[in-house]
């Protein structure tokens, strides 16, 4: 199948496709980095006219989207570019200094300026509303955002001459700090529209923010926050408008900003706790608060005899523990293995359950109760005494360092490098000395591999 799916021939992608695919990557950019991503795509694609046909779709709607900022020639101010300001494709109005900007959207400069028409600004009646409601945000935004730029257009109502009109603003304030050689850029856009009700004489307020960041360090992660606002006020004269229209701004922006501060400060302890499972697969807590009980080794080496050392708190520990010898205690194996594996405490008829679902899973091995009671053919064959035998079960049950071990760690004891052959004819001394050799030499070669069953799946190697 892997074959056939190998052979299939590779469609050529249609220049359509090729331009809605660069359009994608390009409207995606983060604040400040279009211009990378259009490098890296123009030398991708290796075809000049789907990049500039790609780009030149792309960019007027990035830049809208952005709300840039763009110095026009001369120094006569700064225009914002956005969808409020449009009048037509690449000029914009710059109401503060009535002057409307020629834009090349690809460049992202302000190539040429003029002065607005007046059917392009608005009548004196709204200008003197828009002018103390710009003077007000210009204020806010140069104490709250040090690089932040601000603008209020008049989107409704630009030819209303007096009272009796409904009319409506729209404020953009936009900053952006671009810290590319820090690997870090970022954003901040808020727009507010101001209905101004006159038969109700009341202002309808409502904002949207957007919060972008993008952090590249040796990695890639990337911020994209939105709010939504909506309050009201009275309709008052231009200046008391402007005043209470941007302590509203001011109030809610504020208020969000702190919300991303406690959020963040919170992130480590509650947002990457939430993104784990609550346990691991064992269903059983982890007890952080107290991990030395994990520190087996001066329990092993005193019950081993390699040291005279305090041995840790013991705690209960389920007696009904199923004990698995695999077939390597035949005259065949080399190594011994005891594999031991918590069994839930429960009714005697819920261990028989266990010890077969065990026995249905390993058929060669065989539980400590049919050993030590002769009810195999193996421990028959290997004419093990029962004594010695229970010794050899002993030395793993009995080190007593189960006893300090949680229900969701699996102990394998491993018994390595010492050979059993009762094949060969030995006298009983032989067999004598054999045995002894092996009890002595489970003493010194016992190697714990504890493999702890938590979420990270880490495995902690003791040996003496």
């Amino acid at each position: 199948m892997a074959d056939e799916e190998d052979e299939l021939p590779e469609t050529e992608l249609s220049y359509d496709q090729k331009k809605e695919i660069a359009k994608w990557f390009l409207l995606n950019a983060p604040a400040g980095e279009i211009n990378y991503v259009a490098k890296d795509l123009k030398a991708v694609l290796s075809d000049e006219e789907v990049y500039n046909e790609a780009a030149m779709e792309a960019f007027p709607v990035y830049n809208k989207s952005h709300m840039i900022c763009l110095e026009m020639p001369n120094r006569a101010g700064d225009v914002i570019v956005s969808s409020y300001s449009e009048i037509t494709e690449n000029e914009y109005l710059d109401p503060r200094t009535a002057q409307v900007a020629i834009v090349d959207h690809v460049q992202q400069i302000c190539t040429k300026v003029r002065p607005a028409d007046d059917e392009e600004l608005a009548s004196s009646y709204i200008e003197e509303f828009r002018c103390a409601l710009d003077a007000e945000i210009q204020r806010y935004v140069s104490e709250s955002y040090p690089k932040g730029v601000s603008a209020v257009n008049c989107v409704k109502g630009k030819d209303v001459d007096g009272p009796g009109m409904d009319f409506e603003f729209v404020v953009i304030i936009t900053a952006r700090k671009l810290s590319p050689q820090n690997f870090c850029n970022g954003s901040w856009r808020s727009v507010w529209n101001i209905d101004f009700q006159d038969e109700s004489q009341m202002l309808d307020i409502k904002g949207k923010l957007q919060v972008g960041a993008h952090y590249f360090e040796e990695g890639n992660v990337e911020l994209d926050a939105k709010k939504e606002f909506q309050d009201s006020t009275i309709f008052q004269s231009a200046d008391d408008c402007a005043i209470a229209i941007a302590n509203i701004i001011r109030h809610h922006e504020t208020e969000y900003l702190a919300a991303l501060e406690v959020a963040y400060s919170k992130l480590p302890d509650n947002t990457f706790k939430d993104l784990r499972r609550k346990l691991p697969v064992t269903r059983t807590l982890f007890p952080w608060q107290n991990t030395l009980q994990f520190s087996l080794t001066r329990e092993v080496e005193k019950e081993l005899g390699l040291g005279n050392v305090e041995s840790l708190e013991k705690k209960p520990f389920a007696n009904n523990l199923v004990h698995l010898v695999p077939k390597a205690i035949t005259h065949t194996s080399a190594d011994k293995y005891l594999d031991f594996r918590k069994v839930q405490k429960s009714s005697d008829a819920g261990n028989r359950t266990r010890v077969s679902w065990v026995k249905a899973r390993y058929p060669n091995r065989w539980t400590t109760s049919e050993l030590l009671n002769d009810q195999t053919q193996h421990s028959k064959t290997t004419n093990l005494s029962r004594p010695w035998l229970i010794q050899l079960l002993n030395v793993s049950t009995g080190l007593k360092a189960a006893q300090n071990l949680p229900p969701h760690l699996c102990i394998t004891l491993e018994i390595m490098n010492e050979t059993l052959d009762l094949k060969k004819k030995k006298t009983g001394k032989d067999k004598t000395i054999k045995r002894r050799r092996i009890r002595e030499g489970i003493k010194d070669s016992v190697s714990f591999r504890i493999a702890l069953l938590s979420s990270s799946r880490r495995s902690l190697s003791l040996s003496d």
